[in-house]
């Protein structure tokens, strides 16, 4: 299955579709998701996990604040990248699909190449207009954009070979 073929999927500057979503929205119409990432705290698992029934990670993301492992965090969504560039049908979501899940989208712009500002305003254009709610959040993209390079597989990640 193709990601492009999940409902609601939005493409990335880079070509990459990558669905974003609400978990406390409704069930989108179409296949389900081949992997999801899922943004958030225990209450959020509690009530949807026992649902999500594909391959799926949960990083831990409380509502209206930043990832707790910042660094595994940046991991997770550049894998998220990865399984999208390759074909796969992804999702990313928190409760609301708009904070969480925009910041996510919005830190896979910037693997696409665009600069932090400019992954910030492509998400409120293209995935939703009050994506990335918090400006701590908003920051946390130009962290990520710094350091996403060190999340990569292979060489780089490791560090120089000797």
């Amino acid at each position: 299955m193709a990601s492009a073929a999940l409902t609601g999927a939005t493409r990335l500057p880079d070509g990459v579709w990558v669905r974003g979503r609400g978990l406390g929205k409704p069930w989108p119409e179409g296949p389900p998701p081949e992997f999801g990432l899922y943004l958030g705290a225990t209450i959020l698992r509690r009530r949807h996990g026992a649902a999500l029934v594909w391959e799926h990670e949960w990083v831990w993301w409380v509502d209206g604040w930043l990832p707790s492992d910042w660094p595994g965090a940046a991991a997770s969504i550049v894998a998220l990248h990865e399984r999208a560039r390759s074909g796969a049908g992804v999702e990313v979501a928190c409760h609301g699909g708009v904070g969480r899940t925009g910041t996510a989208i919005a830190c896979m712009a910037t693997l696409g190449g665009l600069t932090p500002r400019e992954a910030f305003a492509w998400t409120r254009r293209n995935y939703h207009r009050w994506a990335v709610e918090a400006p701590w959040q908003r920051a946390w993209i130009t962290w990520f954009a710094r350091n996403a390079e060190l999340s990569r597989p292979g060489p780089s990640a490791a560090g120089p070979e000797l």
